[in-house]
């Protein structure tokens, strides 16, 4: 194996972009900065480049059987509704795939693409492998870590299934609560590019350009099937939806636990606490929320603030009214639909009258 030249493109395009020529063994052979449009043409050899991330859409799918073409083709159909820009103008870049894992896709306009290739070329080299600096970053070995490493204006920031890069002044409130891994010595970060200079996990320029015009009718049976296969980040492009999600996932059973201890130690408390909620009331909890849903909107002026399962049966919620007599109104609405709603405790508030309520199953 040749050597291999690794270059950063920075974030202005009038500057010189550091470069690194690095052994097969990966020991570091030359470093420095390229000129723009050089006097003499660099040395032929295998070129990495790593571009900047902060416009490019990295998620993780599960990708179904099919051409190359069918499978880019949709993923765009599957991600349609968060992507910013039209379709047509879209490419898709997949990693290689493994048996039993999901496939690392990155989804980026086409003339970002060939910005970055006109860069490249007023160097005076041609390009064997273009990522961006989004997955030069590992993923971190715990579930709640995320690990951020600075590429200058911009931090990339990476997950266990997260890769997003995004402004510095939002790495703080993005990584709220969550174990924040900060890779800052420049050996390590160069260390980490050259890892994946050696072994990149996607090229962006190796993969066909994937039209939407007249494609989506032909591959719309394989969209299903792919739009079937959940999504691990599915909240939206923002890097703060991505995270959020997975807080979500990793705090539902601490939620569940604390609203119903007696259930921690279940293999699911989730479906447990669901199952004796179902079992309370008639209808369960969504028959409840609709009978007092209707008794709300029965009562002009009537409002409801708050809705809460109770692990012990029934439902609790809170209403506010204008008179002390809507409140016996909403008990007569609520008992025609076969349940019992009582009052735990009525207040005056600013002039309207606030009760906190619980609903169960009529005797």
């Amino acid at each position: 194996m040749s050597s291999t030249r690794l270059i950063l493109i920075p974030s202005l395009a009038s500057e010189p972009a550091p470069f690194m020529v690095i052994a097969p063994d990966g020991a570091i052979l030359q470093r420095g900065l390229m000129p723009l449009d050089p006097v003499e043409k660099p040395l032929a050899m295998r070129t990495v480049v790593i571009a900047p991330g902060a416009d490019v859409l990295v998620r993780w799918v599960n990708v179904p059987a099919g051409s190359d073409v069918q499978k880019r083709t949709a993923v765009l159909w599957a991600l349609r509704e968060q992507l910013a820009v039209a379709s047509e103008n879209l490419e898709v870049a997949l990693s290689a795939a493994v048996e039993g894992e999901d496939r690392i896709a990155v989804i980026f306009d086409a003339s970002l693409r060939r910005v970055w290739l006109d860069y490249c070329e007023a160097l005076g080299v041609a390009v064997d492998v273009l990522m961006p600096d989004t997955l030069v970053v590992p993923a971190p070995l715990a579930e709640d870590s995320i690990v951020a490493v600075s590429f200058p204006p911009n931090v990339a920031l990476r997950g266990r299934r997260l890769a997003a890069t995004v402004q510095r002044d939002m790495v703080e409130l993005l990584t709220e609560g969550w174990s924040l891994v900060i890779v800052d010595d420049p050996e390590d970060i160069e260390r980490l590019m050259i890892e994946a200079s050696l072994r990149p996990v996607i090229n962006l320029i190796e993969r066909r350009r994937v039209s939407a015009g007249g494609n989506w009718k032909r591959v719309m049976a394989l969209a299903v099937i792919l739009l079937a296969t959940p999504l691990i980040l599915t909240l939206a492009m923002a890097a703060r939806d991505d995270i959020m999600a997975n807080r979500m996932q990793n705090q539902t059973r601490q939620i569940l636990t604390r609203a119903a201890p007696d259930l921690a130690a279940s293999p699911d408390p989730r479906a447990a606490l669901e199952a004796r909620l179902a079992s309370a009331p008639a209808g369960g909890v969504t028959g409840v929320a609709a009978a007092l849903y209707v008794a709300v909107e029965g009562v002009e002026g009537a409002e409801l603030d708050s809705f809460a399962a109770d692990p012990d049966g029934g439902v609790r919620a809170t209403v506010s009214y204008s008179a002390y007599q809507d409140l016996d109104t909403l008990k007569r609405a609520v008992t025609s639909a076969g349940l019992v709603m009582e009052d735990a405790s009525t207040v005056d508030d600013a002039g309207r009258i606030v009760s906190e309520i619980r609903i169960g199953a009529a005797l």
